[in-house]
């Protein structure tokens, strides 16, 4: 039978239009866009109208977009190259301890250089409180970092209103919006937000493809060098057909946002019903806030089975399914983000994450939410 793929928090299908839109500048489109003959101007000039749609769709200016490649780049250029730009020589970032590990394992490293961070906690619903923000800053916090979608269970992080306390007190805030774009809306003219970071891979766009945007108040050091593209903020030469892919996906996916949602939030309350009537709603435990996540991502547990025996047997069963972060999935560990919200042991360690996708069907649904609940009785049975 047909694989089901119930992993798109991980990483999408690329769409064939984005296909289409990347083919040219792997074969006839090929100049590096730094150089001066007309190959290199073709492509430069492809490159600038990439970035003036891109900019045109998130409402910002098309100079505050630097082009990376992916969000794990984005977040650690904004969080070295602001606190290596910090003139007054504070040293205290404020952020989450549910953050993915592109933003956790960059705190790691300054804290082992001197600097000093506070991980905020989060609720049994994998959100923080406002006024915990608040009461974090202090005079030498140079930078909030914060997610706006959680990656493992779909928690929306109250971003506005941290933007307007940053404002406040006038701290730089940055925001990965990795799972956040294409589910949410994203008008960067509107959020107060100083640097976002956003990924193609999650968006039916290519792997290898990101942007971080800064805006034009936000001071930015590099922190890879050997060439001036990108206005001297990274250096290498740009990943011209990801970018036309990243470019396309933006295109196609943002008029389909509301529909996309809809069909997510449909998905997602088929495969809860049909657990319920199959086991009964009170063998699993959903992971994650009713009402502030995006419906793409369902994270739920069986306690007394193990995540990994879960997947496996999903996994010969057909559906692919996930433990949670896609860069922590090969591993054993219990996921970070389901202790800092402080559940049972029962619970953090029979959690499974299926998230849905533009391929999905209500009959894939169905099926693999029989087949999620077969094995969970077989396995209670053992």
């Amino acid at each position: 039978m047909e694989p089901i793929y119930l992993d798109h928090a991980a990483t999408t299908p690329v769409h064939a239009e984005v296909w289409e839109a990347m083919l040219p500048f792997y074969t006839t489109n090929y100049g590096n866009p730094s150089s001066t003959h007309s190959f290199g101007r073709a492509s430069r000039t492809a490159l600038n109208r990439f970035r003036d749609g891109m900019a045109r769709s998130l409402g910002c200016l098309p100079a505050e977009l630097i082009f990376t490649s992916g969000g794990t780049e984005s977040n650690n250029m904004a969080i070295f190259g602001i606190m290596q730009a910090e003139p007054n020589g504070k040293k205290h970032i404020v952020t989450t301890a549910i953050e993915h590990h592109a933003v956790l394992h960059p705190c790691e490293r300054l804290e082992s250089l001197g600097f000093e961070v506070t991980y905020l906690p989060v609720g049994p619903e994998g959100l923080i409180q406002i006024e915990d923000v608040e009461a974090a800053i202090r005079p030498d916090t140079a930078l909030i970092s914060m997610m706006y979608v959680n990656n493992e269970i779909g928690s929306i992080q109250p971003i506005e209103q941290v933007g307007q306390l940053a404002r406040q007190h006038g701290i730089p805030f940055h925001v990965d919006a990795v799972q956040a774009l294409g589910k949410l809306p994203l008008n960067l003219a509107e959020l107060p937000v100083d640097l976002m970071s956003l990924s193609a891979h999650k968006i039916y766009g290519p792997k290898g493809a990101g942007a971080l945007y800064v805006s034009k108040h936000t001071k930015l050091l590099p922190h890879v060098f050997g060439g001036s593209q990108e206005r001297k903020r990274r250096a290498g030469t740009e990943n011209v057909p990801a970018i036309a892919g990243f470019a396309k996906a933006i295109e196609r996916i943002l008029p389909l946002r509301e529909q996309n949602y809809t069909q997510a939030s449909e998905l997602r309350e088929l495969m809860i019903a049909i657990l319920e009537q199959q086991l009964g709603c009170e063998r699993f435990v959903i992971n994650g806030s009713k009402e502030q996540s995006v419906p793409h991502i369902l994270n739920i547990s069986f306690p007394g089975i193990s995540t990994e025996t879960l997947l496996m047997n999903l996994d010969l069963d057909h559906v692919a399914a996930a433990s949670g972060s896609a860069c922590t999935s090969g591993s054993l560990e219990v996921s970070h983000v389901l202790q800092a919200m402080k559940l049972p042991e029962n619970v953090t360690l029979s959690a499974v994450r299926f998230s849905f996708g533009m391929g999905n069907s209500k009959e894939q649904i169905e099926t693999a939410a029989q087949k999620v609940a077969t094995i969970v009785k077989r396995l209670r049975n053992k």
